[in-house]
């Protein structure tokens, strides 16, 4: 049987790394909606697919699963229509919810995302997030390595990070260093620009505070050079270190018990946007594994709105000056 994939979006991001991936394989059925209709039938039309134009007809299509690929500014918008129109699986781009943009998530993003997830377990809807930085080849060597070699639990994260990778890099360090308890944060005084993504913002710099007892620290910025390393994370275990940097930079670890500082680097003729593009392909294929066996998605909804928990508590912090217990003042359930 045929799985039923609709893209609701059909944008650079979504015509570039979603639709050719989906309308290859062997086993989707592709839909697409857009609210500009025309470039929904140019993006049907080269791939494919059935073209709808409403969300109420994706809706009586009854797709397997429905991927929400517009601006993060309407992510809120459309997954609540399409909660409520009783589609059963959502899958979102990355942020879950960012009214004014990746660069400024608000409180009131992290309301509305925890009640749209709310909304959807009320009504039986699974919810997935995209998160490819997870199937970056570093990511997936640096948890193997970590792993085998026994390296133990995270003690000290360090981050530096463009905004363009803000939210992928919060979910990193979720990711091998489990949940931030405790947040104290600061703003710059001036504003920085990344025209390449549109983003003007001040800088913020966090000290974290992990429910492992580990800590940490993140600097978030728009003032990046673009060809420069676009994030830098250090993670720091019991018993060895993992420098991950970039989207196809060196890897660098340091383990304890051999006394070995290793690299791993990406053959050379292969980009950052040859790598971005492969993790795409590894992060939809193991959510559309997880729908062919009637698994759990990869990376949950709720993965999403704890990305969201940490940009909220980030901004309580800085407004009001003062340590912020992430669970406490914006408890996920």
């Amino acid at each position: 049987m045929a799985l039923k994939i609709a893209l609701i979006g059909t944008g650079s991001v979504s015509r570039n790394n979603y639709a050719p991936y989906l309308a290859g394989q062997h086993d989707v059925e592709l839909g697409l909606y857009n609210r500009t209709h025309e470039t929904a039938l140019q993006a049907g039309e080269e791939f494919g697919a059935t073209v709808f134009d409403s969300l109420e007809a994706v809706a009586q299509w009854n797709p397997a699963a429905a991927m929400v690929l517009t601006s993060e500014m309407v992510h809120y918008e459309l997954g609540m229509q399409l909660i409520g129109l009783g589609i059963r699986r959502i899958f979102w781009e990355k942020p879950l919810v960012a009214m004014n943009g990746q660069a400024h998530v608000t409180e009131d993003d992290f309301a509305r995302g925890k009640a749209m997830l709310d909304l959807a377990r009320q009504r039986g809807c699974e919810t997935a997030m995209i998160f490819n930085y997870r199937f970056f080849e570093q990511t997936l060597a640096a948890k193997r390595i970590a792993a085998e070699r026994n390296f133990g639990p995270v003690i000290n994260v360090a981050g530096l990070v463009h905004y363009a990778c803000w939210s992928h890099c919060i979910d990193l360090i979720h990711h091998f260093a489990g949940a931030v308890a405790e947040i104290t944060a600061l703003s710059g005084a001036s504003q920085h620009t990344a025209s390449v993504v549109n983003i003007e913002a001040a800088d913020v710099v966090a000290a974290l505070r992990m429910e492992n007892g580990a800590t940490g620290t993140l600097i978030g910025t728009a003032g990046m050079q673009w060809q420069h390393p676009l994030y830098e994370l250090i993670f720091t275990f019991k018993n060895g270190r993992i420098h991950m940097r970039d989207l196809d930079g060196t890897l660098e670890i340091l383990d304890g018990s051999s006394q070995l500082h290793e690299s791993l680097s990406m053959v050379r003729h292969t980009a950052r946007w040859d790598q971005y593009a492969d993790s795409f392909k590894k992060s939809l294929g193991a959510y559309l594994d997880s729908l062919r066996n009637g698994e759990p998605p990869p990376v949950s909804g709720l993965d999403g709105l704890r990305e969201l928990q940490v940009e909220a508590a980030l901004r309580r912090s800085i407004a009001q000056k003062r340590p912020v217990t992430v669970e406490q003042e914006f408890p996920l359930i």
